[in-house]
């Protein structure tokens, strides 16, 4: 959570609610179980379970949500360097409640199956970094040709409207080449905290993203601002060069991290923010 105040206030509601004691409440922490999402408005009855892809490299163990009925646009999800766990599959199925079908991935299932970090965003990032270092720009093309490939075989998915990819952290460039590897598909791209989108090489992912017809939504963390104050403008340029809808902006108080709720930094007023903004980029791109 975001300090010891916030912890203490949603230890209060638990036991308030029955749900937890003290010790299971600092137990869930530790394994990196989510904390309660605002509900959805209007939310529609979901179908979930766990699924094995193929792809070129094995099975990846991911996690799948989508209206219980009829079809919806799908939307690929990559997790932050913490993995596929409690709380993304939480916001998996909150945005399948939204309207859409819904694939949260594994990202490291070459190594390991899910959880990949055992006490969710509370691993310490460096017990994680040979993970992240083993992906690369063709594991990711590979991984996102093969993922986009399997909701477009699922009778939950409109194979009419374009898809969308939102990606966390590490995942943020991850979802830029997602839209470069299958731009047919991809209408829509979000970056929440993205590390590493603008890089000096001729790979970078923002000048292959700038390459598809998707529509942009980039939400920075103000801490990650201040390290490269020159990406958001190198980011605001390379778009408009091209002429691609890109809402580009810097989250005032939210450090890197801050949209996952069992993170460390979590701060649900932004998170929540960056959520209505995503449904309005998807509202718009995938209709």
């Amino acid at each position: 959570m975001c300090d010891q105040d916030h912890f203490e206030e949603d230890r209060q509601e638990y036991e308030a609610r029955g749900l937890v004691t003290r010790k299971q409440f600092g137990a869930m922490l530790g394994a990196g179980v989510a904390m309660l999402l605002p509900q959805v408005a209007n939310a529609v009855t979901v179908s979930e379970s766990d699924v094995s892809i193929t792809t070129p490299d094995g099975a990846a163990d991911c996690y799948f949500a989508h209206p219980a009925s009829g079809t919806a646009p799908g939307v690929l999800v990559w997790p932050d360097i913490f993995g596929l766990r409690p709380a993304f599959r939480q916001m998996g199925k909150r945005l399948a409640e939204s309207g859409y079908s819904v694939l949260v991935v594994n990202p490291f299932y070459r190594v390991k199956k899910a959880p990949t970090a055992e006490a969710g965003g509370a691993t310490p990032i460096q017990e994680l970094m040979p993970l992240a270092r083993a992906l690369n720009e063709t594991t990711q093309m590979t991984d996102a040709k093969a993922f986009i490939a399997w909701l477009d075989a699922q009778p939950s998915v409109a194979r009419n409207r374009k898809m969308g990819t939102q990606g966390y952290c590490m995942g943020g460039p991850i979802a830029f080449r997602t839209a470069a590897a299958v731009p047919d598909r991809v209408g829509a791209v979000a970056s929440f905290h993205g590390g590493g989108l603008v890089t000096d090489q001729p790979n970078s992912p923002h000048l292959q993203a700038a390459k598809t017809k998707a529509q942009f939504l980039i939400a920075i963390a103000a801490n990650d601002d201040t390290r490269s104050p020159n990406e958001k403008t190198v980011l605001k340029e390379t778009f408009a060069k091209v002429n691609l809808s890109a809402e580009i902006e810097v989250y005032t108080g939210a450090a890197h991290g801050w949209c996952p709720p069992d993170s460390q930094v979590y701060n649900e007023p932004q998170a929540e923010k960056a959520w209505s903004r995503l449904l309005a980029l998807y509202g718009k791109a995938l209709a």
